[in-house]
């Protein structure tokens, strides 16, 4: 009897599986405890970030930018925090780090997603956000007393007096409950703001008259609905740059920076920068197809409306501007009609809401209102200081307002300069408007005379939604970390209780510490064993999420139905 010969298998059969009945290979050990799953890390950072979130709203009850008097001094309960100052900065700091760890973990697993990184979906990122942004929503102001400045200045123009040509004390009197929350250095300065947005403040006092903590609420709700609009055109923005959703909007609307400084801290910028995004949003659309007039114009009037709350937003219309004429073909008609057309746009907005709000034109000599501050993170600001010393120590005497002037001039022309070579590089193709607009506020905020944190959003949020920001992620990630550590919870004045700053920070990095620790256990503890997205698990040829193979097929699969 012949035994017939057995081919060996070909690469054209299938593959043998395993009966069902046969146990799954072990995976080879690798000498390291377990670790939980990477989908299992991403649940455990958002618990994280919570817990810094809550941490920092509670702990805001004694360490935040409070009026004077205190409204919570002489309470039983809510009042405790505010009686151990020290403690509660220290708590506000431990919570800070858990929320900026928690923030990079998760946008670490968002810039390695892929097969081996399932990273979170992006609901999954905006309840994440919204759960980290509503303790601190609800919690008194951290991080600057700029709202009580919002608030008396637009009672100053409630009362009928020009907030542009004297300050709050003035105005209202020194003894005045919205005026005595108000840093000194700021009390005698004239509004630096535009128009609408001391118009927005109007509205705002007529409803809460002297009470400062409605006042608060009211101003926090209006830059609660700027946040929304803002999480609402970034992946609009994004979807024009082809760029993943969830990345831009952890990197932006979920940054610590927003969370501190416009939701805790109230700053403008929640308004201005929403409304400057949108109009750059109308005004280009999702492709570079031109856009029909009556976008350019809607754009364009928003963008306006932003620089009537800052004005360095109007920069914005510039580069737009530019890029419609390339667009259009670059021909001269092309340069006059756009330049026309724009300018006559930006002077019936600014007209309206200068005479709608019945302060005029005096606006513009606010501008150099913020330039009264010494800046120590403006770069011609410090050069001009030391100068000064310099001349001191040459025996030159003290002209150290002089030289500070003088540089804060010279430094006009390298803003100038870049603005323009951004200019012409959009002119030419080689920039779009977007990453030009960023750069170019972020020149002038940076060689400004005047630089606080918050003003690098105007930077950071335009950056954030461009082509070009995977070069320059990681620098936009240490900048935001950088800045949400860089500016205490209680205000500037906290800069004068020197003796709090080194037992708070201290107490602080401990808490923090033990949280980590605590977090680093929970990571190396085995999941469950439905766990999923875990690497340890060997691959069953299913595609289960966070498999090597998670949503693929191998080649080699029959197909199915075969």
């Amino acid at each position: 009897m012949v035994t017939p010969e057995v081919a060996p298998p070909g690469r054209d059969d299938p593959p043998t599986r395993a009966a069902p009945s046969d146990p799954p290979a072990t995976p080879p050990s690798t000498g390291h405890p377990a670790r939980r799953g990477l989908r299992e890390q991403a649940r455990i950072a958002r618990i994280l970030g919570l817990t810094g979130a809550l941490l920092m709203g509670i702990s805001a009850l004694g360490s935040g930018a409070f009026p004077v008097p205190n409204p919570l001094n002489g309470l039983r309960v809510i009042g405790l925090p505010s009686r151990n100052v020290t403690l509660a900065i220290a708590v506000t700091y431990a919570g800070l780090l858990m929320v900026v760890t928690a923030w990079l973990w998760i946008a670490r697993m968002l810039t390695t997603r892929g097969a081996h990184h399932p990273a979170p979906e992006r609901r999954e990122l905006g309840r994440t956000a919204i759960l980290w942004g509503v303790p601190l929503a609800l919690a008194p102001p951290m991080f600057s007393k700029d709202i009580y400045s919002y608030l008396a200045q637009s009672a100053t123009l409630a009362r009928g007096i020009d907030p542009y040509s004297i300050g709050p004390a003035q105005a209202l009197g020194i003894d005045d409950p919205l005026v005595r929350g108000i840093p000194t250095v700021w009390r005698d300065t004239p509004a630096p703001y535009g128009p609408l947005f001391l118009g927005l403040g109007r509205g705002i006092t007529a409803l809460s008259g002297e009470n400062v903590v409605l006042g608060i609420l009211e101003h926090r709700l209006l830059a609660l609905l700027g946040v929304a609009l803002m999480v609402w055109v970034l992946p609009r923005l994004a979807s024009r740059f082809d760029l993943d959703a969830g990345l831009v909007l952890w990197l932006g609307a979920a940054n610590p920076l927003v969370l501190f400084h416009m939701v805790s801290g109230i700053h403008n910028e929640s308004i201005m920068l929403p409304l400057l995004l949108l109009g750059l949003w109308v005004m280009l659309g999702r492709d570079d197809t031109v856009r029909p007039w009556w976008r350019i114009t809607g754009g364009a009037a928003l963008i306006v409306a932003a620089a009537s709350v800052k004005l360095p937003a109007l920069l914005a219309l510039g580069f737009v501007g530019v890029y419609l004429v390339r667009r259009r073909g670059g021909r001269l008609l092309d340069w006059a009609v756009m330049t026309a057309w724009l300018s006559a746009i930006a002077a019936a907005v600014l007209t309206f809401f200068s005479l709608a709000t019945g302060l005029g034109f005096n606006w513009v000599r606010g501008l150099s209102a913020p330039s009264v501050l010494i800046s120590p993170m403006s770069i011609s600001t410090n050069l001009g200081l030391l100068a000064g010393q310099v001349g001191r120590l040459a025996g030159l005497g003290d002209h150290t307002e002089t030289t500070m002037g003088l540089m804060r001039s010279l430094f006009v022309l390298p803003i100038a300069v870049i603005v323009v070579v951004l200019l012409l590089g959009c002119l030419r193709g080689k920039v779009d408007p977007v990453t030009g607009t960023g750069l170019g506020l972020g020149a002038v905020v940076l060689l400004g005379p005047v630089v606080h944190p918050w003003y690098l959003f105007w930077a950071l949020l335009p950056l954030v939604v461009t082509r070009a920001m995977p070069f320059y992620r990681r620098g936009l990630l240490l900048l935001s970390v950088v800045l949400a550590l860089a500016v205490p919870p209680t205000g500037a004045d906290f800069f004068f209780r020197g003796f709090q700053l080194p037992l708070a920070i201290t107490a602080g990095a401990a808490m923090y510490t033990l949280a980590l620790y605590v977090v680093a256990r929970l990571i190396r503890s085995p999941g469950d064993a439905g766990d999923a997205g875990d690497p340890a698990r060997p691959d069953d040829g299913t595609g289960t999420p966070g498999d090597a193979t998670a949503g693929t097929r191998a080649p080699s699969d029959p197909e199915p139905g075969r």
